[in-house]
């Protein structure tokens, strides 16, 4: 869980798709897992079904045109316009978290989780009380993800997937009777939607809405502040941010199946084979970036794959970016000598959404009208 990357390396040098002894097939370089993401003969090999099951009408994991409707009923809530509109909000959170900071503190629970799940809550009108409850549910149902599950691993994920689906319909029912001005209440009024549809949906978001970025924005500071180069938050987020998302992705790799016989890279792959695109290994290919293990904040942002590609490209991109931009930002301008009070702060047991278990620091915040510190540079290996 430390370093998968070293893991990645020895898989990529034993050629672009590699069979494991567990029988998988498995893409470990840039060029097909873009590929894998990209065609349409890969898809997740699930039908819409007929009945109520809400993680079955997940538009997650559908194919088209089933998914290309769902997603379609949702995405003008996250247009880069709509995004930015939230920007002042974002911004106001993470400044009221950090003020509540003391010096030393776990960070992941202070702030790195607590700010994507009060935005997520308020655009969908969730009661934001209920985030304990939430990080329970959520962390069961990313759990969930890993390829290979045990016993009650399984069982706590659809035990948490039936509890929030519960919660959930609650919610759409109270706002059927009391709609607001936020996202649920909205969805509630979009008559295609089937009821199981609805509450998947909803499900979805409010998951998806923050697990992944509780991870960047605590891979940011972990890599950032281990290197003393947390500064350059404040000064060019967008690379830094971009930076992070490549070297030291939230999510470590996705699956598809082929729908067909198909081919990837020259392999023949025939219709329902399984296929795992190493994510983590595709951003450290050296085909595509030089150096890639060396993590560097002065590196232009470029092609990495940490939100996929293709029709599943992650909806909620341009909010998750926006999300670590700001909350790295106002760490490097309120506590620029932040340093990690635990050298290596363990990881939580997930493979795909792979991230830390706990994050303590020490702010040693600047005083107010201290300037930052200018010195030290942006690249360590």
């Amino acid at each position: 869980m430390r370093d998968p990357y070293t893991r990645y390396r020895e898989l990529r040098a034993r050629g672009p798709l590699v069979r494991t002894r567990a029988g998988l097939l498995v893409a470990t370089t840039y060029e097909l897992c873009s590929a894998l993401l990209r065609d349409p003969r890969f898809g997740h090999g699930t039908v819409q079904p007929e009945g109520e099951d809400e993680a079955a009408h997940s538009f997650l994991v559908l194919d088209p045109p089933d998914h290309t409707r769902l997603r379609g009923l949702v995405s003008r809530a996250f247009t880069p316009r709509m995004v930015e509109r939230l920007r002042p909000r974002v911004e106001a959170i993470a400044a009221g978290l950090i003020a509540d900071l003391p010096d030393e503190t776990d960070l992941l629970d202070r702030f790195a989780y607590p700010l994507p799940v009060m935005v997520i809550t308020e655009m969908l009108g969730v009661p934001v009380e209920d985030h304990e409850r939430f990080r329970t549910w959520s962390g069961d149902l990313a759990g969930g993800l890993d390829p290979v599950l045990t016993q009650a691993r399984a069982a706590r994920a659809e035990r948490a997937r039936a509890e929030l689906g519960a919660y959930v319909r609650g919610l759409v029912a109270v706002r059927r009777e009391r709609p607001g001005d936020d996202l649920l209440s909205a969805l509630t009024r979009v008559e295609e939607l089937t009821e199981a549809e609805l509450v998947a949906t909803c499900v979805l978001l409010l998951v998806a809405g923050h697990e992944t970025t509780v991870n960047l924005i605590a891979n940011g500071v972990l890599n950032l502040a281990g290197r003393g180069l947390l500064r350059h938050a404040a000064e060019r987020p967008r690379q830094v941010v971009e930076e992070v998302l490549r070297y030291d992705p939230p999510v470590q790799l996705t699956s598809r199946t082929a729908l067909t016989d198909a081919d990837l890279g020259g392999t023949p792959v025939p219709a329902g084979t399984p296929v795992l695109g190493l994510i983590g290994a595709a951003n450290r290919d050296p085909a595509v970036f030089d150096e890639p293990d060396r993590f560097d904040v002065g590196r232009e942002p470029g092609r990495h794959l940490a939100f996929g590609l293709g029709v599943h490209f992650c909806l909620g991109a341009t909010l998750a970016r926006m999300e670590g931009e700001i909350a790295l930002a106002a760490l490097a301008a309120t506590a620029p000598k932040l340093e990690l009070a635990e050298a290596e702060p363990p990881y939580r047991g997930n493979i795909v959404l792979r991230g830390l278990a706990r994050l303590p620091v020490r702010l040693g915040r600047r005083r107010p009208g201290t300037p930052p510190a200018l010195d030290g540079g942006t690249s360590v290996a």
